[in-house]
């Protein structure tokens, strides 16, 4: 089976590496191709300005575009029209049986009350950006009807250790008053890659949308006091709030996935957070 990913970054390169321990032929469409691993057909493209050209027999196709900033128009160009080049390249490929998974993001929901949410959820859109992304989904949806949408979660992982030097370096902060932080949602870069490769080679039906993220939606002030913990450094002084929490205040649920079979390496934000402190998998370049 040929497949494509379009968008090769960190997260992409780990979800190729694992289609090809399928035994599967993997090609990587990135700007620089020559970052990827040797078992990777790497093609350096720009697909927000240029159509590829596909294989014919591709089966698989997955969109994990990335914006090299948070302006909208960077955004529209490498998740709107980065997407279009791809679907184009399918259709002058003939691979009109092709299975296309889109990945999204969580922030298209502007929830910010703490209630559970999930892929019924109305997503308006809480910044420009996300409604770029929105844009996006309508546009893989109305090309091709059948094509999967997984909204991550926050990703960390190897090498995605902001929180953790946050708190290493004396610089997070606890919600004041204390319980009054926001429930945020994650996932493991690892988990994420495994839903990828899980969504595109499941035999059974899949739905057209899937939220992706662990199992335990937690507060932000117990995941600082846990990583402080494992750590070994004291636990982050407590601050006022400084504005809206980026990501609102929501609890995500991946009751869906989980539907599918799935299961998560790492279920909950403590076994993942363990296991970078810990230094385990690499972040691909």
């Amino acid at each position: 089976m040929t497949v494509v990913l379009a968008g090769c970054g960190d997260l992409g390169t780990e979800a190729a590496l694992r289609f090809v321990a399928l035994g599967h032929r993997v090609l990587g469409l990135r700007r620089s191709a020559g970052k990827l691993p040797a078992s990777i057909e790497g093609v350096s493209i720009d697909l927000s300005t240029t159509r590829p050209t596909l294989p014919a027999d591709t089966e698989v196709v997955v969109v994990a575009l990335s914006a090299g900033s948070r302006d909208v128009d960077t955004y529209r160009a490498s998740y709107v029209d980065g997407l279009r080049t791809v679907l184009d390249a399918l259709d002058e490929a003939g691979a009109v049986d092709a299975r296309v998974l889109f990945v999204s993001s969580t922030a298209v929901y502007d929830v910010d009350d703490g209630s559970v949410v999930d892929e019924a959820t109305p997503a308006t859109g809480a910044s420009p950006t996300a409604e770029v992304i929105l844009e996006a989904e309508a546009l893989l949806h109305e090309r091709r009807p059948d094509g999967v949408v997984l909204r991550l979660g926050g990703i960390y992982g190897p090498g995605r250790e902001r929180l953790i030097t946050q708190v290493r370096d004396g610089e997070a902060r606890l919600a004041e008053p204390a319980g009054s932080s926001p429930h945020t949602n994650r996932i493991h870069r690892d988990d994420a890659a495994a839903a990828i490769v899980h969504l595109t080679t499941t035999s059974g039906p899949t739905d057209v949308l899937y939220v992706g993220v662990d199992d335990e939606p937690s507060r932000l002030d117990d995941v600082l006091a846990f990583v402080a913990d494992e750590l070994g450094v004291p636990v982050p002084p407590s601050a006022p709030p400084r504005g809206r929490q980026a990501g609102g205040d929501k609890r995500l649920s991946n009751a869906r996935l989980r539907g599918t079979g799935f299961t998560f390496a790492y279920p909950t934000f403590r076994d993942g957070y363990r296991a970078v402190i810990a230094g385990q998998g690499v972040r691909h370049p």
